[in-house]
């Protein structure tokens, strides 16, 4: 092979990979776009998000996604879970409502997989990026089953370590529902259902 053809399959190389970091930062951008985009519009809308509670379990589905997908403000998407579970299937419920949840959380690891770029040549990233391949799917799930304001750093964290879409999905949904059938059951104990 010549000095040329040598040069030429290294610019071509070049070419691609540079091709390829384009895209790359422009799904990031996008990424980060649609979550900001997603959480100024159910802001906005946070008032009439209730009515969907009448449509029964899509209801309840359509407003735990819209209540969960806001960055750090959640909408109270919980109180409407604590209603419903009153007048349908508490069990039922919970579980609509906790896939709901977790698709709605998308925006959070869609935001970490935008700003990935900021953090990711730093030696913490690559100290959290260990623990998040070892015990990344169990912390998701506890923070999804339990009450707290942080969930939404813990989203923004996997997206930002590259946990694969689909376990951090599996994770919140296991614990969000877990999370949500409880609180419909109480509030069916509590309004009689």
């Amino acid at each position: 092979m010549t000095i040329d053809e040598t040069a030429i399959k290294k610019n071509t190389a070049d070419s691609a990979a540079s091709v390829h970091s384009r895209k790359d930062t422009v799904l990031r951008v996008l990424a980060v776009l649609f979550s900001i985009g997603i959480t100024l519009v159910i802001i906005a809308a946070r008032d009439s998000i209730g009515k969907y509670a009448a449509y029964g379990y899509p209801g309840v589905f359509i407003i735990s996604a819209l209540g969960n997908a806001t960055l750090i403000l959640p909408a109270p998407s919980w109180a409407i879970v604590f209603a419903v579970g009153g007048v349908l299937n508490p069990y039922w419920v919970g579980i609509w409502a906790g896939i709901g949840s977790a698709i709605g959380e998308m925006t959070g690891y869609l935001a970490g997989f935008g700003g990935r770029a900021v953090v990711e040549n730093r030696a913490r990233y690559h100290q959290l990026e260990k623990l998040m391949d070892k015990y990344g799917a169990w912390l998701i799930f506890a923070l999804a089953a339990i009450p707290n304001p942080i969930f939404d750093v813990g989203g923004i964290l996997a997206g930002t370590l590259k946990m694969p879409w689909w376990k951090f999905l599996g994770a919140a949904a296991a614990g969000k529902t877990i999370r949500f059938i409880l609180l419909a059951v109480v509030g069916a104990s509590v309004f009689g259902g």
